[in-house]
């Protein structure tokens, strides 16, 4: 229909004309209400950002003598983290001429993989750059960590205090 037949339509229906397709030929166009149709297209992009989630991407930071304990430590730490959804960059600072030795740096990238096995898996590969060797981890999905809940030191507080109080009240 030629335009300014639809245009005339439109206004006989108290109605806008929307062109919903411009890139096809010809042109596909729609008597609607404008506003009714913005407002959907606003509800639906609320819903979609909702269901979204959005992914941090937080650092770890390791030096390459780093202890087995320390290291221990912050796998934990990281694994953490990847339990929550983030992502997680692991960084190998060098200091001095620590940096002419960056395949300690690259082993202990690799033993970090090892020990977050089955709960990451390796996004960004292991690069050089500069003084610092950057690798980022991405968790798998599905995978959630098991956290324990905050409630229970407080029981346990409480029924320390409790018994504080049975054996001031046995005192006396």
């Amino acid at each position: 229909m030629p335009t300014i037949q639809a245009l005339e339509l439109a206004r006989k229906q108290g109605q806008d004309l929307v062109m919903v397709a411009p890139t096809s030929i010809p042109p596909v166009c729609r008597i609607l209400d404008y506003g009714k149709y913005k407002y959907a297209q606003e509800k639906k992009e609320r819903e979609l950002r909702k269901t979204q989630k959005i992914t941090n991407i937080r650092e770890m930071r390791l030096r390459p003598k780093i202890g087995d304990h320390d290291f221990d430590a912050k796998a934990r730490v990281v694994k953490k983290l990847l339990g929550e959804g983030d992502k997680v960059r692991i960084v190998v600072m060098f200091r001095g001429r620590e940096v002419t030795h960056a395949d300690l740096g690259a082993r202990l990238l690799e033993r970090m993989v090892e020990a977050l096995k089955g709960v990451a898996g390796i996004e960004k590969q292991p690069m050089l750059d500069g003084r610092r060797l950057t690798m980022v981890l991405a968790p798998l999905p599905g995978h959630k960590v098991e956290t324990k809940e905050k409630a229970e030191p407080k029981a346990a507080v409480s029924q320390e205090k409790e018994k504080v109080k049975e054996a001031q009240d046995a005192k006396t």
